[in-house]
């Protein structure tokens, strides 16, 4: 006599596991936004130029050209539980050699090796909440993930407020930022046991290891995939290295305070903790994926040039970015577990990451060398506007790329994206 059929996972217990992965995210974003309130400090204390602050960032990125898509392929092959808990391990060690040395090859050491592990954990995340979640509330569930690990940013980039004693040496909050590293292994950890747990009790579907993946299927993906991909670039090049330098040009060009400057970056996060998974749910309820992946972009366009430009309250550029830090990312993830299907998932997400990481590590070192360049500081604040052209130009075109997947996807090879709501299952190519 055969077995009874296991039930699938309970709400609460997808949604457990939803927090607790959220949890090694959340040391994740905290290490990588711990060096943009740091910059002044870098710069006074150990004589670092922007090119060398822009470094910091790139080199975070430089090694995931490569890494993501093996990280991609070795969580398709030993599946996310394994995945999550190596690569916390990873920015554990990159977070704890960054803050050990002044040298600046042993701290960008560090920042490479913290790269090597948290691209990988962001895939392997990614992934796991793919499985957990598809067919059911997917872009609110990548909603309230990217909530929980962004409180991490917005920790980070307000530290100079909440932990204003540890900015007189250029040590304390990289040492701060080790202790939240600690949460990407804690996260994970706790994961290794839930999924275990839940083998034993439920039926999991495709939550573990999934087929092997032939690296003559990447040049299979569907022009939709390519387009998303092609705005995540777009995007991400406009958003994170802006944030590298934000803080030191509200300072040099706007004359705020370091807490000003940080809480002001960190507005993009706090709008996204909120309206991310607000948009999310919003999304899944009406479909309609890459109309407003064209609207995120556009709004884009102006901000930059508003802060070069004028002198309106830097309050309101601030808060346009947000709303499109928020809405993009919501509909943008979660769209590829439509376009792709599970087997080939943990790839299709490495393989977006890692052109996402070129485009990160080619504009952070763009920026730093268009400011230095430009002569940017508090005598020549116009020394950053080349930089702010760069990025509006990156806004217009994510917005361009949006457009092309928009008359994909309402083509007669549309994989969804404009129909699917939440309770439906439809699935990639």
């Amino acid at each position: 006599m055969e077995a009874a059929p296991r039930p699938e996972p309970p709400r609460w217990y997808r949604w457990l596991v939803l927090v607790l992965l959220s949890l090694a995210m959340f040391g994740n974003y905290y290490v990588y936004d711990a060096v943009s309130p740091l910059a002044d400090v870098l710069k006074s204390q150990l004589g670092y130029s922007d090119s060398n602050i822009g470094m910091l960032n790139a080199i975070y990125s430089i090694p995931n050209v490569i890494m993501v898509l093996i990280g991609g392929v070795i969580i398709d092959r030993i599946g996310t539980r394994k995945s999550t808990l190596l690569f916390g391990v990873l920015c554990f060690l990159g977070a704890a050699l960054t803050a050990s040395s002044g040298s600046f090859p042993v701290m960008a050491a560090g920042r490479l090796v913290f790269g090597l592990g948290a691209e990988s954990l962001i895939v392997a995340v990614t992934t796991a909440l793919a499985a957990w979640f598809r067919g059911k509330e997917l872009s609110f569930a990548f909603g309230v993930n990217l909530t929980i690990a962004r409180l991490g940013s917005f920790a980070a980039l307000n530290s100079p407020t909440w932990a204003k004693g540890l900015y007189e040496q250029w040590q304390g909050p990289l040492l701060l930022a080790v202790a939240a590293a600690g949460f990407c292994i804690l996260g994970a950890g706790a994961y290794w046991v839930l999924e275990i747990r839940g083998a034993r009790m439920y039926d999991l579907g495709q939550a573990g290891p999934t087929d092997k993946v032939a690296w003559s299927d990447l040049g299979k993906f569907s022009r939709s995939y390519w387009w998303v991909v092609a705005l995540c670039i777009t995007f991400y090049s406009a958003i994170f290295p802006f944030q590298t330098f934000a803080v030191k040009f509200f300072q040099e060009a706007h004359h705020t305070t370091r807490e000003q400057g940080g809480f002001l970056s960190s507005m993009l996060t706090m709008f996204a903790m909120i309206a991310t998974p607000l948009f999310g749910l919003l999304v899944d309820r009406v479909g309609r994926r890459s109309l407003f992946m064209m609207f995120g972009s556009l709004l884009l366009v102006p901000v930059f040039l508003i802060m070069a430009y004028s002198h309106v309250s830097l309050y309101v550029p601030m808060a346009m970015m947000g709303v499109a830090f928020s809405l993009i990312p919501a509909v943008m993830w979660p769209s590829v577990a439509y376009i792709v299907e599970q087997a080939k998932l943990g790839t299709a997400y490495g393989l977006m990451t890692m052109i996402q990481n070129i485009g990160l590590a080619g504009f952070n070192l763009l920026i730093g060398w268009a400011n230095d360049a430009s002569g940017a500081s508090p005598a020549n604040p116009d020394g950053y506007r080349l930089g702010m052209w760069i990025f509006s130009v990156l806004g217009l075109l994510g917005f361009l790329f949006a457009w092309l997947l928009r008359s994909a996807e309402t083509g007669p090879h549309a994989h969804g994206l404009e129909t699917i709501r939440a309770g439906s299952a439809g699935s990639g190519s």
